[in-house]
């Protein structure tokens, strides 16, 4: 499982013009389901979603977590994050798990995400989203469970 998360202080995804999923201060996800993505790697994503230190503490490093700070989580599935782009001018994605294990796994981090923070909200699986967000830092990592 892949995420490659964006500390923000806003926001939102759109399908349709109709806004599906909003927060203020928080984490935007865009998360990438994986072959072999079992029961472990997602919990364990979803560990780190909520526990990594991105945010600012009195001194300003970078101390404090999710989980601190209470902010929003709003998690994007984006299966084009496992595509191969090693070789020719066009991505393979064949790295990327199958439609049904894909929305199975996403919805899995969804529902353990929810079970651990109050504030989470989603993008819609498999829609054409808009993203929209003030990116905060700016401060983005990649990370991989």
């Amino acid at each position: 499982m892949i995420a490659l998360i964006q500390r923000v202080l806003e926001a939102s995804v759109r399908v349709d013009d109709q806004v599906v999923g909003a927060i203020g201060p928080g984490l935007l996800a865009l998360v990438a389901v994986e072959p072999g993505d079992d029961e472990t790697r997602i919990a364990r994503m979803a560990e780190r979603l909520l526990a990594y230190r991105v945010f600012g503490d009195a001194a300003g490093k970078m101390n404090l977590s999710l989980a601190d700070t209470g902010g929003g989580l709003l998690l994007v599935s984006q299966f084009t994050l496992a595509a191969d782009t090693t070789k020719g001018l066009r991505p393979s994605f064949t790295s990327a798990a199958p439609p049904e294990a894909g929305r199975a796994g996403f919805e899995r981090l969804v529902t353990l995400c929810r079970q651990r923070h109050a504030r989470v909200e989603t993008g819609r699986f498999g829609a054409h989203m808009v993203v929209s967000l003030a990116n905060d830092g700016p401060v983005t990592f990649r990370l991989q469970s």
